[in-house]
């Protein structure tokens, strides 16, 4: 995870130019209207210091997952009013299709600094199959390309990797935002670090855990891939969900980190349920007493406590996955009250904190903490991929854009 160069919109003249801007619109929708602005709102920075230069700007996302043919429910069309409400009212206009001629003409009709949303890319097959013929229709249509879709950045896509191969590219201002605050995360400056990893299975997050236990000083292991670790070290962990074939990759796991001299952190209670339906007959239990028809929803409060203590001495904290079922109450309440004391130590400044994913987003939304925290990742899979130490396509292609534009400089 060595330091990242790229070029920034200031790095781009944009000025009168028409400029292409990859961004992630694939918003919440219901009943044909946006019910989340949020990747909207975080998008505007760029735009308004486009709109403020004069450019003429051309929005391209995808939206779901249509298969590559025409979906009329997956059009981007409803987005047009949010995206001109969030820039105040600013006129947007859309064009039918994102490329050929519908698109050029949209683009033609443009005057400097407008806004212009093209079609779902990926009503398009060759849009998920990275086509270099479809990356080059769509450079044809601007002069310069902005990556702000660092949330995209994990695919070889051709409007991720195949234009930034083609037109002169740089990041917008949510992607910079992204890059700088998961570079700083490994920094040294940032040491000790401690990661806190949830969710459900640990099969979802080998690779994540197994880097994890070279770069963080702390691991902590909450929801229910802790079952698994739990089993892996002998204790009968009931009815709960657990990945028995994966018991020596647990173990494995464990022993890495240890030679690593990474500190793993386990659940020493656990709230007990016979369902997660019904709210009747839970208890708090030891990790060693429980009972064959238990399911483990939740951590308990001595491992709240555990886990608060073992984030202290760190500088910083990063997130990924909830520590239980948070959707039902109160099997979210392990979750928000580590999230808590996280938001509070990030208060005090005695902690940066990053939280990414997106049941983590909603993990912490749910708390009302999405404040509390110094920083939550737009991303999802490009944040676990980036944790997991892996190349980002859209992000490589980008750095070696900058490198070829400071050889001709």
């Amino acid at each position: 995870m060595g330091r990242i160069t790229f070029r920034r919109l200031e790095d781009l003249e944009v000025a009168g130019k028409t400029v292409l801007v990859r961004a992630d619109l694939n918003v919440p929708m219901q009943g044909g209207r946006v019910t989340d602005s949020t990747r909207i709102l975080r998008l505007l920075p760029t735009l308004q210091y486009l709109v403020k230069k004069k450019a003429r700007i051309v929005l391209l996302s995808h939206f779901d997952r249509p298969g590559g043919i025409f979906v009329p429910s997956l059009s981007l069309s409803p987005l047009v009013d949010a995206i001109s409400e969030a820039l105040g009212g600013r006129p947007v206009q859309f064009g039918v299709d994102c490329v050929g001629p519908a698109a050029r003409e949209a683009v033609a009709r443009l005057k400097p600094g407008e806004v212009l949303l093209l079609e779902n890319l990926r009503f398009h097959p060759e849009e998920e199959k990275g086509d270099v013929q479809f990356a080059r229709d769509l450079a044809s249509l601007g002069d310069v390309f902005v990556n702000d879709a660092f949330s995209c950045s994990h695919r070889r896509h051709a409007s991720i990797t195949g234009i930034a191969s083609v037109l002169p590219s740089a990041v917008g201002r949510l992607m910079e935002e992204e890059l700088h605050m998961l570079q700083r995360i490994f920094s040294k400056t940032a040491r000790p670090v401690a990661a806190i990893v949830g969710g459900s299975k640990i099969s979802s997050k080998l690779a994540l855990l197994e880097n994890l236990t070279s770069v963080v000083d702390v691991l902590v292991i909450g929801g229910a891939m802790a079952n698994t670790f739990l089993y892996a070290e002998g204790y009968d962990v009931g009815k709960s969900l657990v990945e028995k074939s994966l018991k020596n990759t647990a173990k494995n796991i464990l022993a890495r980190a240890g030679k690593k001299g990474c500190r793993i952190v386990l659940p020493v209670d656990v709230v007990v349920a016979r369902s997660l339906e019904s709210q009747r007959g839970n208890k708090v239990v030891g990790v060693d007493h429980i009972p064959a028809w238990g399911i483990a929803a939740d951590i308990g409060p001595a491992t709240v406590k555990l886990f608060c203590e073992a984030v202290i001495p760190c500088k910083t904290a990063v997130w990924n996955g909830p520590m239980g079922a948070f959707e039902t109450a109160p099997f979210d309440s392990g979750t928000i009250m580590l999230a808590r004391y996280i938001a509070l130590l990030t208060g005090k400044k005695q902690l940066r904190s990053i939280g990414g994913g997106g049941d983590t987003v909603a993990a912490l939304a749910r708390a009302g903490l999405e404040d509390g925290f110094s920083y939550l990742s737009a991303a999802g899979g490009a944040f676990l991929e980036w944790l997991e130490g892996k190349e980002l396509p859209g992000v490589a292609v980008l750095e070696r854009a900058s490198r070829k534009a400071r050889s001709r400089a």
